[in-house]
């Protein structure tokens, strides 16, 4: 028997491993076209190949680099204006309007008009992929404000305690899990957005752009497929990362854990 600790991990590899062993069979079956779809065996042998070409390690470090930055700027962004809107009821009403009016817009539609404005370079998928991921954090952080013990912050201003010190010392520490939460949603939207700006706007480099030279100069779907295998593997590390140390920083919290993984 496994250790409990590893039990998860080994039932993601089965399940990984299971999902290959149908798309090998249905490919070669003939459930699905060889032409549309190559078989497992020929993905992961390509996928192999392409983890020693330099290039295209540089499109995965591409891709990123640009999530990494866009998910910092979203956090610096939305953390403040979530604390601000929802410790202060009047800016809040304020900017509703523009809020929900900006928030269902998808970032794949502002592509044109950021390419226009901002040029085909890397700051178009990381404004694109900003813009994406502010949202989750910025109302997981209004939600927790809200769901905040009026007596926690009029206790610690009959203490003498300004607005600023209550919300750095009673409101952001209630929210922080609440903000993490929002934290690991971003993080897939942002990859999501990146890659698909890449692929969509014809980024320099990244992953997605791989895809699209690969299917637009050969229609080698091998490489498309093993470019998308990759991708899966960055998210899912990603969230890997994130729920370990969420849980690491947040044991006393269950809102770290509500998050489907």
């Amino acid at each position: 028997m496994p250790p409990p600790g590893m039990r998860p991990l080994l039932r993601n590899v089965i399940g990984i491993a299971g999902f290959f062993v149908i798309w090998e069979v249905a490919v070669r079956t003939g459930l699905i076209s060889r032409l549309s779809v190559p078989p497992a065996s020929v993905v992961l042998q390509r996928l192999a190949g392409l983890l020693g070409d330099a290039a295209f390690l540089r499109d995965v470090l591409a891709t990123v680099l640009a999530w990494a930055i866009a998910l910092a700027i979203a956090i610096a962004i939305a953390v403040p204006a979530g604390l601000l809107l929802g410790s202060i009821p009047g800016l809040r009403v304020a900017t509703r309007a523009i809020v929900e009016f900006l928030r269902p817009i998808p970032s794949v539609a502002l592509i044109p008009p950021a390419i226009v404005m901002i040029g085909g370079g890397p700051g178009t998928k990381i404004t694109l992929a900003v813009y994406a991921a502010v949202w989750p954090i910025l109302f997981n952080t209004i939600y927790a404000l809200d769901e905040i013990d009026p007596l926690l912050v009029e206790t610690a201003r009959s203490f003498g305690n300004n607005r600023a010190r209550v919300m750095g010392f009673v409101s952001l520490p209630h929210a922080a899990p609440f903000i993490f939460t929002g934290i690991r949603m971003s993080a897939a939207v942002a990859l999501i957005v990146v890659i698909s700006v890449e692929y969509l706007a014809g980024a320099a480099r990244g992953l997605g752009r791989f895809a699209l030279d690969a299917y637009e100069s050969s229609g080698r779907m091998d490489l498309v497929l093993a470019a998308t295998i990759v991708a899966g593997v960055v998210g899912y590390l990603i969230n890997e990362v994130l729920e370990r140390l969420g849980k690491r920083l947040f044991r006393w919290s269950t809102v770290v854990g509500e998050l489907p993984t």
